[in-house]
Parts: C-alpha cells; sequence; structure tokens
C-alpha cells in the first residue's frame, strides 16, 4: 500500500524457490541494554575519542560492549497501513529516521547498534533516501524488495555487498510472521551472525564520529511542550514533552484528515508491539532536506533527497526547541548538527528520531510551547 505503481517490480531483486520458516510469536520481548551513565561529564561525550564501552549514537554505556564491535544494523519499517501498527522493535533502536516515500507516506529507517531486537518490522522496501542512511552508519542494510532504478542504485553503490534481503541466505534473521491472519516479514538483529557468514559481510567495527551528547541545557532554546509533523492528510504525528522521563513521547495518525489545516486530526499513542510501552526519544531532530520528484505522473511518485551540504534543523531537547544547522560535507560522515553560533550542537544523551521533511516547509508556533511542521514536497 502507498507505494508507486513500480515498486512492485520485482526484477532486480533476487528471489529464492523456497519459504523461509514462519517466525514465532512466543519469542519473549528484549530488554532495552542502554543504561544511563552515572555522573556524566559535564563536557560532555564526542563527537570524537568515545570511551570504551558507550555508544557513539546515543552517548549511554551499553550493558554488552561486544555489540558495538560489530556494524550498526538499518532494518526499513512501514507506517502504513495502519492496521498493520503497532510496528515491532522501534524502541530499540538507537536512531530512527521517518521521511517521506510518495502519496503522502513515510516510512521509517532504524539504526539498531547498541541493542538488539528479536522481532523489527513489518519490514518494507527500500527508497532512494535510504543510501544515506547506509553509508552515513556504515551499516548492514536489511529492506524487503525495492523498484527496480532504486535497486541499481543499491548494487552500484559502495555497501553493495551489505544488502539482506529475504532468501534461504538470510533466516532466521528475516522470516514470516503469520499470526491474526497476517503475513509480515520480521527481522531478528540476534540472528544476524547467520546471513554475515553466507554472503560474506564484514561486520567490522566502524568509525562512528560526529555526534555530541551532553546533559546540561543547551541556552537559546524556546519551551517546546508538543510538536506536530505533518507529512499529508494520511500522515502526521505528535511529540508530547514527558517531564519525568526528559524525553518526547510519540503519538500518530488514528484517522485520515481531509481538512487541509489540521483541524481534523486525530491522535492516538504509538506503542512497540515488542515491549507494549509507548515510543519515546530522548531527542527528536526536524531536517530541512531538499526534496525532487523523479517521477509525478498522478499515478505514481518517486522522491530523491540531497542530503550532502548543509540546511536548517530543528532538535528538540529536554522541553526546549532550538534551530539549528544540519551538515554532512561527505556520504560516510553522520550528519551533525552546529548551533547558529557556529559551535556543535549537543544533543541529550539517549536515542533520536529525526523526522526528515522538505527544505520548502513550513514551521509554526501555535502557542507558548505548541509548534507545527508541516512537510511540503520538494
Amino acid at each position: 500500500a502507498c507505494a508507486p505503481a513500480a515498486d512492485t517490480t520485482q526484477t532486480a531483486i533476487p528471489s529464492t524457490s523456497e519459504t523461509p520458516a514462519p517466525a514465532t510469536a512466543t519469542s519473549q520481548p528484549p530488554t532495552p541494554t542502554m543504561t544511563s551513565t552515572p555522573s556524566y561529564p559535564a563536557e560532555g561525550m564526542g563527537p570524537t575519542n568515545w570511551p570504551a564501552g558507550v555508544n557513539p549514537l546515543t552517548g549511554l554505556e551499553v550493558a554488552d560492549p561486544n555489540l558495538l564491535l560489530r556494524r550498526p544494523i538499518i532494518i526499513k519499517v512501514e507506517n502504513l497501513p495502519r492496521a498493520d501498527r503497532p510496528q515491532w522493535g522501534l524502541s530499540l533502536a538507537d536512531i530512527v529516521y521517518e521521511y517521506y516515500t510518495e502519496q503522502g507516506s513515510t516510512r521509517f529507517a532504524a539504526v539498531f547498534y547498541g541493542n538488539d531486537s528479536t522481532m523489527v518490522g513489518p519490514v518494507r522496501s527500500g527508497r532512494f533516501f535510504d543510501v544515506n542512511v547506509v553509508q552515513m552508519y556504515k551499516g548492514i542494510f536489511i529492506f524487503g524488495s525495492a523498484w527496480e532504478a532504486v535497486f541499481s542504485r543499491f548494487l552500484n553503490s559502495d555497501f553493495y555487498n551489505r544488502l539482506v534481503i529475504e532468501s534461504q541466505n538470510s533466516y532466521p534473521a528475516l522470516s514470516r510472521y503469520t499470526g491474526s491472519n497476517q503475513n509480515f516479514l520480521i527481522a531478528d538483529t540476534t540472528q544476524m551472525s547467520v546471513p554475515i557468514a553466507n554472503l560474506g559481510i564484514d561486520n567490522s567495527q566502524q568509525n562512528l564520529d560526529n555526534m555530541f551528547f551532553q546533559m546540561t541545557i543547551p541556552e537559546g532554546g524556546q519551551t517546546a511542550t508538543s510538536v506536530h509533523v505533518r507529512y499529508s492528510g494520511a500522515i502526521y504525528n505528535r511529540w508530547d514533552f514527558n517531564s519525568e522521563t526528559n524525553s518526547y513521547l510519540r503519538f500518530v495518525d488514528t484517522v485520515d484528515d481531509t481538512s487541509g489545516n489540521g483541524s481534523g486530526e486525530v491522535y492516538g499513542p504509538l506503542v512497540d508491539r515488542s515491549t507494549n510501552a509507548q515510543i519515546e526519544m530522548e531527542n527528536v531532530v526536524i531536517l530541512m532536506v531538499p526534496h525532487q520528484f523523479l517521477v509525478q505522473d498522478g499515478e505514481s511518485e518517486v522522491v530523491d533527497m540531497n542530503f550532502i551540504g548543509t540546511g536548517t534543523a530543528y532538535v528538540l531537547r529536554d522541553g526546549q526547541i532550538y534551530q539549528v544547522t544540519w551538515q554532512r560535507n561527505a556520504s560516510d560522515q553522520i550528519v551533525a548538527l552546529y548551533s547558529i553560533d557556529g559551535q556543535i550542537f549537543p544533543l541529550h544523551p539517549g536515542t533520536t528520531w529525526y523526522e526528515v521533511i522538505g527544505a520548502s516547509s513550513t514551521f509554526a508556533q501555535e502557542d507558548a510551547s505548541t509548534y507545527r511542521f508541516v512537510h511540503v514536497t520538494p
């Protein structure tokens, strides 16, 4: 659903004559291994020289430092149809990117490094923007399929040998969940040794510099207890500040809003089906990135984005909103954030959700502590 018409083309995708065995629904929900670091250094951590055992994607110590000796795992997760929600595993990701795909829809690219999850999904197809995420984090990429032109770009990229799709070589890291009359492709990051061995993937530790974390609340912010991000009448979300946990809770669309101005939006909490906990992030970053339609013919859309260079961004942390600049000078560089005075901007130690919207998107303050972003493409 909500894929371009060409998305059903499978000619460039390897196939298998055998169907992997279904995933079971009896595995116990994983427990997050990310823990707060006592006496966090006043000077912060990053963007380089990370202490042993500290995750450079969260600025926090991990319970199992051996997890940091591998590549990150990037998994494509669907957002529509609503009947397929809630998703599995998003709360266990270090970083999640949400971005526009086509016809008003979005999908997620979830980055797992300091945690594992036995169920992540539903896993869906790749898009052009995924190239940026895989290159930034030098990760292994798990996805369901791709339109022929997208898959071709994947195959001609520097990560062509780190692609994992459903096949005999990827089971049980990728398998089928068939409960409740559903048939979903699900990833299990604890089983990645199988496709890594079968496909000969180099899973050595990579340089993941460029993020900076600090407990001290930066100056120059404005109170932000609720922030809306609207991609379309079908896809919109809201982040509400939770002062008890010092993080933002995610609420999402439950009906289509045909008003055109947000007056018909109806929200509900988005939970993780693996943990039954509401999605909650210490940081939410809105990235304003140039979008370009490669196909827009009334029946289908294909979008690409220019995520090299600089642009405007907004950071939500500690109940505050800050206007900053995003910067990414090379394809293998993790996006960095800089304050107006040119200093690297600190995120709160913990997880981060990136909302990627068009460079021409609108931003408005609705009241003293409520803000709204409306995505505009391109």
